[in-house]
Order: structure tokens, then C-alpha cells, then sequence
């Protein structure tokens, strides 16, 4: 039937549609039975003129003048409803069906809170397949690179370093292949461009005509038309810095492209200064969340930083959302080379306490080549019981050192329904 015919689906698809089409047949009986009243009187205080006698079908039978008009005047509301939908909603379309765009768009537009504390590649990876279950989806970038093109705009305009910014935008973005192709592009010569961006000094850009990093993610996100919104865990500048051990020495670095270049094993890393307030609606999305993420991504410099934040590892702690670590697929040279899950949780407790994520997610699918210098996290189960392990394969056919979107934001809705059902 739907098949046959497709403006059913208005109908049966849970759309929020049916309500108004009764509201508005009830408002036209309304209105009908008002003009009735009027044309009543007209009718039985004297003879109709013979224009107005055929144009109100006296010559037919009462049922049969009701049953006309009725049927006429359905077939005129339906055909002008469809027109009109089509005529308003066609130009955002994108090519696809009205029908699945809205029922996309209230399907989403419903779904889970959830919160994504990272940056870099890992942390676009989750969104790009978050954003295809939920546009309530609040990503809270770390601020601490300095390395690249984002480091020397910092340097240069004084702004947060816009990288992950972009990634993630570019991520959550209706037109992701385009926008990501765009934003990605890295000019190869010119005076002062090259190296740089499109998508740095696009974000960069905004902020001069903005006046502020912040405003400048918002309207980049609206110009863009994104799955969501992307903020900073403060909008303070900051200096990660680092504590290394080799052999027996333990020593200084700053800076967060720095440090996993430097030669030793990472003991702990801060900020400088180590007090910033964290960005409010940072701490308003974590409080009203359904589900909070951390990871995957470079646990050192983009995660950590981002817990280090005042106020932010303890609004984790006070939010009722279910609170998942996402681990990385294959160890990180320089950062965390031969770490198994284990040792990722420890270095999270040793930042942020103890138990702040009880749900860990990690890839049991260790099949198939590494690139040079990565290694496999080894799976070995928390040691205490109050964490859940959960297992699963998540890893990226092709290239098995990266998580798979689409496999990775399946299991994290997964659990999140989980927690909804056990509350």
C-alpha cells in the first residue's frame, strides 16, 4: 500500500504528522460549520439567484451535495498539504526523500545526550558515526596542540589552536566528504599559507569576524550545518607539559607535540597553568548528558588534557550518564608503547581518580598488519570488579589500527539502551 502510494508514509512513519492533519480537519469542521451558520440565514430568507442556485448544486439531493463537496473539498486539502510540503521542505532535501529527511531528522533530533571528551583523528572517527543516531551529540575538544599549522596560528593570532576543531566539524557536517576534502586541504606554497589548512584558517578567519573562538565554532557549525556542537574544554590558553623517565633520569618537556617526541616513557603529564575554569557549557552538557566518552585518541595529549581541566573530571564523576572509555585499537609511539588496556586505565586514574569511566571498550579483532612501530593493546581485564570490560570487535577492515565508525557508535547506542532499560 505504501508502495503504491507513498504520501502514506506521512502516516504510518512516527512523525509528529498525524496529531496536526487531525487538528487541522477538526479546525476546517470548525471553520465550515461557522460559514454554515452564516449561509444558512441567506438560504432561508429568500430565493437564490440562478447563478448562485447551480454554483451550490441545489439541483442535487442533500446527501449528494454533501458527500460531493465533502469528497472535493478532502482531495483539495490533501493535494494542497502535499504541494506545500514539498514546495517549503524540496530546497533542504538533499536529493533525498521528504519523507525519510523528516523522519531522519525527528528520529535523531530524539535521540540519546552524548558527550565526546577527546580530540584528534580517534575523536572524528566516533562522531562520523555517532551523528547517524543522534544529533544531540556535544564534542569537547582539548586546547593544548601546538604543533603543525595549529600551533603557528596560535603563535600568530592568538587563537586556540583550531585542528581537532576541524576535524571534528568536519565530522559532524551533513556533506562530510566535501566539507572534510575542503577542510583538510593543506596549501603547498604562498607566502605565509604554506602548510596551513583551508579548514584552520576557515575557523581562524571566523574568529576575527566573530570576535571570539567560541562564537566562531558556533557559526562554523551553522554555516556548515552540523550533527551537533563542538566546544572547548576551556577557552584559556594553556601548556601541556610532561614528566618523561629514561633509565633512571626523570625529565621536563613542554608542549603537546613535544612530549611524544621526546625520548622516555611518559609519568605524567599537566597543564600550565594548571587552575583553568573549564568552558560552562562544557560543564552544563557533561550534568545533562545520557552517555559521556572518552577516547579513542592520544591518551597523553588529547584526552587527558582535556580531564585536567578544572572541573571537568569531577562534573564527569557528579553526572547520572553511563560513563564509557573507549580504548585505542594499537599502541601509540611515544605515548603509549606496549600498554595494555590496564595500563590505559591506570594513567586515567593517576590524572583524573579512580573508577571515572566504569564501562571500558576495547577490540578483541587483532587480526592482520600494523604499520611500523604500533603494536596491539593488550586485552587483559580491569582488576578490580567495579569496571565493566566490554569486548568487542571494532577495528576498521583494512586498516585494523583504527577503530570503525559505523561498528564503534553501534555499540556505544547499544549500551546506552542498556542503561536506559536497567534505570
Amino acid at each position: 500500500m505504501i508502495q503504491t502510494y507513498p504520501w502514506l508514509r506521512w502516516l504510518k512513519l512516527d512523525l509528529g504528522v498525524k496529531r496536526w492533519v487531525l487538528l487541522l480537519f477538526l479546525g476546517m469542521v470548525a471553520l465550515g460549520l461557522g460559514m454554515a451558520f452564516v449561509l444558512v440565514d441567506v438560504y432561508r430568507e429568500g430565493a437564490l439567484p440562478p447563478a448562485l442556485h447551480v454554483l451550490t448544486l441545489q439541483f442535487l439531493p442533500h446527501w449528494a451535495r454533501a458527500a460531493l463537496l465533502g469528497v472535493l473539498g478532502a482531495g483539495a486539502v490533501v493535494v494542497a498539504l502535499w504541494q506545500l510540503s514539498d514546495t517549503l521542505l524540496s530546497p533542504f532535501a538533499g536529493g533525498q526523500p521528504i519523507v525519510k529527511m523528516v523522519a531522519d531528522h525527528r528520529r535523531k533530533h530524539r535521540g540519546p545526550k552524548v558527550v565526546v571528551i577527546g580530540g584528534g583523528t580517534g575523536m572524528a572517527t566516533l562522531l562520523r558515526g555517532l551523528k547517524r543516531h543522534t544529533s544531540n551529540i556535544t564534542a569537547i575538544v582539548t586546547v593544548a596542540d601546538d604543533g603543525g599549522s595549529s600551533g603557528r596560528l596560535r603563535r600568530s593570532l592568538g587563537v586556540l589552536p583550531p585542528g581537532d576543531f576541524r576535524n571534528c566539524i568536519a565530522a559532524l557536517a551533513d556533506d562530510e566528504a566535501l566539507i572534510t576534502q575542503l577542510f583538510q586541504y593543506r596549501f603547498g606554497a604562498g607566502d605565509g599559507l604554506e602548510g596551513h589548512s583551508f579548514g584552520n584558517l576557515f575557523i581562524s578567519a571566523m574568529a576575527e569576524v566573530t570576535g571570539s573562538f567560541e562564537k566562531a565554532l558556533v557559526e562554523s557549525s551553522r554555516v556548515l550545518t552540523i550533527q551537533g556542537r563542538v566546544i572547548p574544554a576551556t577557552i584559556h590558553d594553556v601548556t601541556l607539559v610532561g614528566d618523561l623517565r629514561s633509565t633512571e633520569t626523570v625529565y621536563r618537556v613542554e608542549g603537546e607535540s613535544a612530549i611524544p617526541a621526546a625520548t622516555g616513557s611518559i609519568e605524567r603529564v599537566f597543564l600550565q597553568p594548571d587552575d583553568v575554569p573549564a568552558y560552562p557549557e562544557a560543564i552544563q552538557a557533561i550534568l545533562a548528558a545520557d552517555l559521556i566518552v572518552a577516547g579513542p585518541g592520544s591518551l597523553y595529549t588529547s584526552i587527558i588534557p582535556n580531564l585536567l581541566v578544572r572541573d571537568i573530571a569531577a562534573a564527569v564523576r557528579a553526572s547520572r550518564a553511563l560513563k564509557v572509555y573507549v580504548c585505542n585499537v594499537a599502541t601509540q609511539p611515544g605515548e603509549t608503547d606496549g600498554y595494555s588496556v590496564l595500563d590505559h586505565l591506570r594513567a586515567l586514574e593517576l590524572h583524573a581518580g579512580e573508577n571515572l569511566f566504569p564501562v571500558v571498550v576495547a577490540n578483541d579483532r587483532q587480526e592482520g598488519d600494523l604499520l611500523p612501530g604500533l603494536g596491539w593493546v593488550k586485552l587483559d581485564p580491569p582488576v578490580n570488579g567495579s569496571r565493566r570490560l566490554v569486548a568487542a570487535d571494532v577495528a576498521q577492515p583494512g586498516k585494523p589500527w583504527r577503530h570503525d565508525s559505523t561498528k564503534l557508535a553501534n555499540l556505544l547506542i547499544k549500551l546506552i539502551e542498556e542503561n536506559l532499560v536497567a534505570l
